[in-house]
């Protein structure tokens, strides 16, 4: 990737605390325009927060977190307005309760609120809007449905399509293939890389990270920092960032979450598999 690029988003100098506990300190971070980032690290190590606070939905206790307007300048987010940003930016978040009361169909409408009146919404042009966004994740059979009749992976994946349906040059993910079987957690990383511009995902399974991203980003301890893979023990920023298979080094897997791996090429793609497998005892 070429040294100038226009970034989407940007943060600098970016800590963030929970309550008494600083999750995040010192992040530095450029998304660049057409980037798919995975965000990677162990549980509780402050992925979801680092993507909050892209998201503009939390403060960043120090530094600055930017969005890129339709000019690419830089602005910083939490001054933009709520429904400017949600214009510019597609936020979905891990766990979400979903009105049982709704139909599927006029859950998914709601990611269209931002881009329309009042008195234009439930159009034909805004109807299929939302079928597509439904078609792309394999629900359009069941916009009438109620909600109420969803499973937790349907149910996630139509979360999924109101952020689409937004249409948004900039898309954010929290575990989104949390709750769904192996095939959609392929297909709808591949849906929504498809239809966003910049695409922003936290993602716990790193096979599925390496292979489905152009660039990752490490958070943990820096280097140096004991013990390793204890997101408790002291805040966290990005160690590594850069293409999947330069970041995803058995050191740094290794480092960072305490299990041994190995690149290995698949037999009929063009792409890297990881393999984990418990790492050895150097005491023996």
């Amino acid at each position: 990737m070429s040294d100038h690029f226009q970034p989407a988003l940007r943060l600098r100098g970016v800590a963030a605390r929970l309550g008494e506990r600083e999750v995040l300190r010192d992040v530095d971070l450029d998304v660049p325009v057409g980037t798919r980032l995975g965000i990677v690290g162990v549980n509780g190590v402050g992925k979801s927060t680092l993507l909050r606070i892209l998201a503009g939905v939390l403060r960043p206790s120090a530094g600055l977190a930017h969005l890129a307007d339709e000019t690419g300048r830089l602005h910083e987010t939490a001054r933009i307005g709520s429904r400017e940003r949600a214009r510019r930016m597609a936020y979905v978040p891990q766990e979400e309760v979903v009105s049982a009361e709704l139909l599927v169909g006029e859950m998914v409408a709601l990611g269209r609120v931002p881009r329309t009146r009042p008195w234009s919404r439930g159009g034909r042009q805004e109807r299929e809007i939302v079928r597509a966004a439904l078609d792309a994740v394999g629900l359009a059979d069941r916009i009438d449905d109620p909600c109420e009749r969803l499973s937790g992976g349907e149910r996630r994946r139509a979360v999924m399509a109101r952020g689409l349906a937004q249409e948004c040059p900039v898309m954010l993910l929290d575990e989104p293939t949390n709750h769904l079987d192996v095939a959609w957690q392929l297909r709808l990383l591949q849906s929504v890389a498809d239809r966003a511009e910049t695409l922003v995902a936290t993602i716990h399974d790193l096979d599925l990270a390496l292979r489905s991203f152009d660039r990752l980003a490490v958070l943990g301890r820096p280097p140096g920092s004991e013990p390793a893979g204890d997101p408790q023990s002291g805040p966290a920023t990005v160690v590594a960032h850069g293409p999947p298979a330069e970041v995803l080094d058995a050191i740094r897997v290794e480092h960072h979450f305490g299990v041994g791996s190995v690149q290995v090429p698949h037999p009929d793609l063009d792409q890297p598999h990881l393999l984990i497998h418990p790492r050895k005892d150097r005491s023996a």
